[in-house]
């Protein structure tokens, strides 16, 4: 039972980090007066959400392909609340909130039955009919999607006229969600999702639900995608289905496997940074970024499965280097090579 707890040193180092890395995040605007870049961080708080969405359905032993189908229906919900019922974002969001997660409870009470690989072909048929349903909809804007969905209206002072603004309440929604989930994954509901990743049989045996606590996650993380799916529509004014289908559950997944899977906040949150501002400065070379990512993949994959933060870990335990350790990898390939010959 004690792989199942983390000790109180490396929760408070885990909390210490993040805490750094808000604090960052909070003054980079006050250093950085380039709009796009500034865009680029609103769609790295975006990415690292939908990534610790991933994280989250993976802590309890389930891999999704679908990740961007609640992202989309999010999207979506709050357009259609905003364009044809008037209501403003701030009613809107916790409105989609709601709708999402009774959608999520209903289809997860269907999908999270089938474990395995099973959950991630369902997940994957998912995310395309949601993609191909909002195509074919005309009350949904058919395949040329919504347009003309008003942006958050005034707080006091504060407009959101502005790069700038959009990025702190990017962020502040970030922030809060941060803490929801490090709430979780600290209190009895993420002791049982870590046993039942560990061993669902196990955790069958300890008396832990299994199906409710799956449930449980996936509408969580369904709700979270909605979120920022909601933020997402309001910030660029419209949507179309083809925002949400091709490499989006791709990248949420690449987002958490190259900062590291075992770290469900950190983890996503230093591979959406890397993996939002590299393919943005590959634009002029747009024919080739599927294969730079997938190249990218199978660095991580094969010289580093723990990730970026794993790596770094597994560094300071061993004291390898960096080189040294792509050197020792390269030798286990190339005496397995040899040998199959």
């Amino acid at each position: 039972m004690a792989k199942l707890q983390n000790s109180p040193k490396s929760d408070r180092n885990r909390i210490i980090a993040i805490a750094v890395l808000l604090i960052v995040l909070v003054i980079l605007p006050i250093l950085i007066e380039n709009d796009y870049v500034k865009h680029l961080l609103i769609m790295a708080c975006i990415s690292t959400v939908l990534g610790m969405t991933f994280s989250l359905l993976f802590s309890t032993g389930l891999i999704t392909l679908g990740a961007g189908a609640f992202y989309a229906i999010g999207a979506y919900v709050s357009a259609i609340l905003a364009i044809n019922y008037g209501l403003s974002f701030w009613i809107a969001l916790p409105l989609t909130i709601i709708i999402s997660s009774i959608i999520a409870l209903i289809l997860g009470a269907i999908f999270v039955k089938n474990g395995g690989i099973a959950f991630v072909i369902i997940s994957l048929l998912f995310a395309n009919v949601v993609v191909i349903a909002t195509g074919q909809s005309e009350f949904l804007g058919g395949w040329g999607g919504i347009i003309g969905i008003p942006k958050p209206s005034a707080i006091g002072p504060i407009e959101f006229t502005t790069k700038t603004a959009f990025y702190y309440l990017a962020l502040t929604l970030l922030s809060i969600i941060i803490i929801i989930y490090l709430a979780l994954y600290t209190s009895r509901i993420g002791r049982a999702w870590r046993a039942i990743k560990l061993s669902p049989n196990l955790a069958g045996t300890l008396g832990i639900n299994l199906y409710r606590y799956r449930l449980l996650a996936f509408t969580i993380s369904s709700a979270t995608a909605a979120t920022m799916g909601s933020f997402y529509a309001h910030y660029f004014q419209t949507i179309t289905p083809n925002a949400f289908s091709g490499w989006l559950s791709i990248y949420i997944q690449l987002y958490s496997v190259l900062g590291g899977l075992e770290y469900y906040i950190m983890g996503p949150a230093i591979g959406a940074l890397i993996m939002t501002f590299i393919p943005e400065y590959l634009r002029v070379i747009k024919e080739i970024e599927p294969i730079v990512t997938g190249v990218l993949l199978l660095v991580i994959i094969l010289f580093f499965p723990g990730g970026i933060l794993g790596s770094f870990r597994n560094r300071a335990k061993n004291g390898d280097s960096f080189i040294g350790k792509i050197g020792k990898r390269l030798s286990v390939y190339k005496s397995w090579v040899f040998k199959s010959k």
